[in-house]
């Protein structure tokens, strides 16, 4: 039996994929989370056997999470189910020791599918987004795409400088730069450049 916790912050969607995922003979769900911080802790108490995560969730990513428990050493390997199409997240997500990307738009027994897979140990990718994967390069370093965050919540550089400790000159330093990778005419452009290619 493979054992379960599953991360997904909407919450039909998530009843409704631990309904379809509990018709299988072979998966048990352990836990269900709405954010990336309950499924860690749901990991650490039960240790199961795969972590199926969407991306964007309040509190911690699924991307943050796979990192965590990766750093945590928690033995489940991570399997990201998304609707975001973006050759930057998988990109974060293979170097945050993800085994498994697929999209929420497949049919549904491709998930029942990865999971047997990436409990095997294989790594599951969805193919057309591994062949877009490595046509661009993220060019953000971890400081400058924080900083793009806090600019697309709204923060003004006092406030940016406030909340990750940095001196206010640092900070400008950091957008300037990130400004600049990315062609942006302001902070507000490049952080929605870079969303838009997944890289925050």
């Amino acid at each position: 039996m493979l054992r379960l916790v599953l991360a997904e912050d909407q919450t039909m969607l998530r009843e409704a994929l631990a309904a379809l995922l509990g018709l299988e003979h072979d998966i048990e769900i352990v836990g269900t989370a709405s954010n990336g911080r309950e499924a860690h802790e749901l990991a650490r108490r039960h240790d199961p056997d795969i972590v199926v995560t969407d991306i964007e969730m309040p509190d911690m990513t699924g991307l943050e999470l796979a990192a965590l428990l990766k750093r945590t050493g928690v033995r489940a390997r991570v399997l990201i189910v998304t609707t975001f199409d973006r050759p930057g997240y998988l990109r974060r997500a293979l170097e945050a020791g993800v085994a498994g990307f697929i999209l929420k738009d497949g049919p549904s027994t491709n998930l029942a599918d990865a999971i047997r897979r990436v409990a095997a140990g294989e790594r599951v990718i969805a193919p057309d987004l591994a062949a877009r994967a490595w046509s661009e390069t993220d060019p953000l370093t971890d400081a400058e795409r924080r900083l793009l965050r806090l600019a697309e919540a709204g923060l003004e550089s006092p406030a940016m400088a406030e909340a990750t400790g940095l001196a206010r000159g640092t900070v400008r330093n950091y957008l300037h730069s990130a400004i600049s990778k990315l062609g942006a005419g302001n902070r507000i452009e490049a952080a929605r450049l870079a969303r838009e290619k997944g890289w925050l």
